[in-house]
């Protein structure tokens, strides 16, 4: 860390990981971490990394910051990030795909266990039973629509295509995608539904796609599909979701991602027993719970920042407009702390 006035602010937990990266990632960048900074040292600082922890920033004024131009967030999602803590005149970046390889990976778990039917599995041994067997569907052939075919989206795929699975992918505009059979719009989102018996939520809670899988949605999607979030759970209904479950036994759903989760105490409350159903598979927003997936995240992020200190061109600098409006309690890992690189 240099002793002289910081030009990048970094608003995490303290970590020897965080030490070593840093200048091995922005050789030449004066830093500091905001704890533990002094207000008056901030004058010169021009870009911020800064978790999504409520307890990150603190009680961080902006006007101590008047030469902030970008903030770069270590969380993919920020529709809980605190822009109202930035001028408008701050660029704010989230960290696009620094988590993909881990939740994707989760997401194809998730996928098996419920078309493998690990629930009626672990059953039929607790009660001594061979046959018979669970009731399953299958990778092999089978058609997965991503919803939001980012950089999480191609982590799927590429993991999905080994199985023999045939990919259909679902962006804003429909733009075609290598490796994809059919790209859908976000206009034609109950089309997109419509076309695999698996489907991947990967979407970022957004004012455009705020509860946009309702009863409609859910009744377009075949009757046995296996429907996967790791994404926003806001995204999806949460009483049009578990009526589906409740009367149509053969559908399953497995969720990384809740409504109503708290952070600071670590709890999750959902206003429906999803855990009571048979055909729910439920984990509790894990996918990037451990060390390695931190690291990942925070070297990408500081690579993020090192294009703005090169050039002032940062990628995945969102609009504003899309989340500066209420939005439901969501399953966003904006707010996720990262576990210690």
């Amino acid at each position: 860390m240099s002793a002289t006035l910081p030009e990048l602010l970094i608003a995490l937990t303290k970590s020897d990981a965080v030490d070593a990266l840093v200048p091995e990632v922005l050789p030449g960048v004066p830093w500091a971490y905001l704890d533990g900074s002094r207000p008056s040292d901030r004058s010169s600082v021009r870009a911020m990394l800064v978790g999504g922890h409520p307890h990150d920033l603190a009680d961080f004024d902006a006007r101590t910051t008047p030469q902030l131009r970008f903030v770069q967030a270590v969380w993919t999602g920020l529709d809980r990030f605190p822009l109202d803590r930035f001028p408008a005149a701050v660029s704010i970046a989230g960290n696009v795909g620094g988590f993909a390889p881990y939740v994707a990976e989760h997401a194809v778990a998730l996928a098996l266990s419920a078309a493998r039917d690990l629930h009626g599995a672990q059953s039929a041994i607790d009660a001594g039973r061979l046959r018979p067997a669970p009731r399953q569907r299958t990778l092999v052939d089978a058609t997965a629509v991503i919803l939001g075919y980012g950089m999480i989206g191609r982590a799927i795929a590429a993991r999905l295509v080994p199985f023999g699975t045939r990919v259909v992918g679902q962006n804003r505009a429909g733009t075609p995608e290598a490796g994809v059979a059919e790209m859908f719009s976000a206009s034609r989102l109950r089309d997109a539904v419509r076309a695999g018996s698996f489907l991947f939520d990967v979407r970022p809670l957004t004012r455009a796609t705020v509860g946009t899988i309702g009863t409609v949605e859910l009744e377009a999607m075949a009757p046995d599909a296996v429907f996967v979030n790791v994404g926003r759970a806001g995204t999806v209904d949460e009483g049009a979701l578990y009526e589906h479950l409740r009367t149509h036994p053969e559908f399953r759903a497995a969720f990384d991602v809740w409504w109503e989760e708290d952070r600071v105490h670590g709890t999750l409350t959902p206003r429906y027993p999803f855990s009571r159903l048979p055909n729910f598979y439920g984990t509790p927003h894990c996918a990037d719970a451990f060390a390695e997936a931190g690291t990942r995240a925070v070297r990408m992020a500081l690579e993020n920042l090192g294009r703005y200190f090169r050039d002032g061109r940062p990628q995945f600098v969102v609009d504003r407009s899309e989340y500066e409006a209420p939005l439901p309690p969501s399953s966003s890992r904006a707010e996720r702390r990262a576990p210690a690189p």
